[in-house]
């Protein structure tokens, strides 16, 4: 029997057409595309602006890419004290249970955008394991000072024996704007393990995040600017620590400054810059983040005030 089946007509490719602009365009699918660079900026008062230099610095990253950084200027320090001052007061006057949620939201935001934070850090130079461990740790660190807020006034407050008929009470106060010059060895853990208990005990702070480890800090100004911690509770800035330290020391509106260092004329210069204006400086160099003890509430204590209250009995 004879095959009288029609045969198939062999099938032409078809061209996908787009229409741009009432013209027809061959649509290139699957086609190479320019990445869209990230631009890294410093954080003052909830926002991202450039630095008021207009400088940066390079910063090479371990799959050889090259970033470019923001280099901090006085003024920046002068706009992030400015910010800071003017939000001290009504951070300091939030309920303890408030500021414990705020941070514990803060915690919250970091774990869902961890892969990131274990990215930068392996680009800056830790490996996978270190840097999950960074992350993990630092997010319960935050956790940890979040548990602290309303309860470290209940340790460090006081009612004094008095040999007189008074009631004689000692209470803590924040500090108020405190500049932090962070560890320049760990990008993320030795930050938050500073920042957390200054904010956690009412003050406000300038960071002055690791120059060779900045990646972490631009991204967690990221996190903090969609969280809900006030603008101006905590301000990053990037650059070097030579051109910066010594504005962080002296400038005579901040009343604390940390120094993470172990570099004698650093110590000595934020020693004699800081006693201008009789600011606290609290200085040390931690040589592993991780260890138990650099998870303490003495860390809060570091940056209150305490003030004694004599009232007569009986009135």
């Amino acid at each position: 029997m004879a095959n009288t089946s029609t045969p198939k007509k062999p099938t032409a490719k078809k061209t996908v057409v787009a229409q741009n602009n009432g013209q027809a365009e061959k649509k290139q699918t699957g086609s190479s595309r320019i990445k869209v660079q990230k631009t890294y900026k410093i954080f003052i008062n909830g926002q991202f602006p450039r630095t008021e230099s207009g400088r940066y610095y390079p910063l090479t990253l371990s799959d050889g890419s090259i970033v470019n950084l923001c280099l901090s200027s006085r003024k920046d320090i002068r706009n992030a004290v400015v910010a800071a001052r003017e939000a001290q007061e009504k951070w300091a006057a939030r309920a303890g249970l408030n500021k414990s949620q705020i941070l514990y939201r803060l915690a919250e935001m970091l774990e869902t955008r961890s892969s990131q934070f274990i990215e930068e850090l392996q680009l800056m130079g830790a490996t996978k394991e270190a840097a999950i461990n960074e992350t993990e740790t630092a997010i319960d660190r935050l956790i940890y000072y979040a548990g602290w807020c309303d309860k470290f006034n209940a340790i460090f407050s006081s009612v004094n024996p008095v040999s007189s008929s008074h009631f004689n009470f000692s209470s803590n106060e924040p500090t108020g704007v405190v500049t932090i010059v962070a560890a320049e060895e760990s990008g993320l853990l030795g930050l938050i393990s500073v920042m957390a208990p200054v904010i956690a005990g009412g003050n406000t702070c300038v960071v002055l995040a690791s120059e060779s480890k900045a990646l972490s800090a631009v991204t967690l100004a990221e996190v903090i600017a969609t969280s809900d911690i006030p603008a101006g509770v905590v301000n990053i800035l990037t650059g070097t620590r030579k051109e910066l330290l010594a504005h962080m020391a002296n400038h005579m509106d901040v009343n604390a400054i940390y120094l993470h260092s172990n570099k004698a004329e650093e110590i000595k210069e934020v020693e004699t810059l800081s006693a201008l204006n009789v600011k606290r400086a609290r200085i040390e160099f931690v040589s592993n983040w991780f260890e138990p003890k650099e998870e303490n509430p003495y860390r809060i204590q570091d940056f209150i005030e305490v003030k004694t209250t004599w009232h007569p009995i009986g009135i």
